[in-house]
């Protein structure tokens, strides 16, 4: 049974939506376009693209008569390639500014698809429910306890999959995120927590009517992620 998230969950949210609509906001721009951009930072792009290729393969090919939720849309990549292949999307980001980069890149014609696009809580339930719900390097920034949380909240409204990544915590991504400060600011990503897998494997473990499916580790350069499957039973 889905617990409400604690204000340390609203707070953090809050933040993201401030550094990503301001402080981060041309930066996440190039990143998800072809601008040139730092050496670290390719490697984060390059990573990200093997991600969303790696939850999309995870998907039906055809999405035709189906809902999906893209929490945490950013520019909207996942959200147009889902619709591409006819699938009825939101795509919500706490960045309203954002979203609004995604709005502007969404291809005149994309088949049988629909986009919806919107800025607020991927939590809101006024979203209603969904057949898959992808969060893609979204849920990264939030202790393991909110994480969990967030997940059950998803799934009392999803019926078939949810697709999400986490930070592993290893030593080398410690170590990482540690000089990660003496970069320049430019360079520097928000804030990340790192989880340990055993301990997201033992908390969703509890979540009822589901299971754990496929998992995959990404690692390119200054970015590491691992997606993991949650299927209904």
């Amino acid at each position: 049974m889905a617990t409400r998230l604690n204000s340390r969950y609203d707070n953090q949210r809050e933040a993201l939506a401030t550094y990503f609509d301001s402080t981060a906001r041309q930066a996440w721009i190039d990143l998800t376009s072809d601008a040139k951009v730092s050496g670290i930072r390719a490697t984060v792009r390059a990573g990200r693209e093997e991600m969303r290729a790696t939850l999309l393969s995870w998907l039906p090919d055809d999405l035709r008569r189906t809902r999906v939720l893209d929490a945490g849309c950013g520019t909207g990549a996942f959200s147009i390639a889902a619709a591409c292949r006819g699938a009825e999307v939101t795509g919500i980001d706490v960045a309203a500014g954002l979203v609004e980069v995604a709005r502007e890149r969404t291809p005149s014609f994309i088949g049988h698809g629909r986009i919806h696009w919107k800025s607020g809580d991927m939590l809101d339930p006024d979203l209603g429910s969904f057949d898959h719900v992808v969060a893609m390097d979204s849920l990264i920034h939030y202790q393991p306890a909110d994480l969990a949380n967030a997940l059950a909240e998803l799934a009392e409204r999803t019926t078939h999959s949810i697709l999400f990544t986490f930070a592993p915590r290893t030593a080398l991504l410690q170590t990482m995120y540690t000089v990660g400060k003496l970069f320049p600011r430019s360079d520097r990503s928000p804030a990340i927590v790192p989880t340990l897998e055993w301990e997201i494997r033992h908390r969703l473990g509890q979540l009822p009517g589901w299971k754990i499916g496929r998992t995959k580790r990404i690692s390119s350069g200054f970015y590491t992620s691992q997606a993991l499957e949650l299927v209904r039973h």
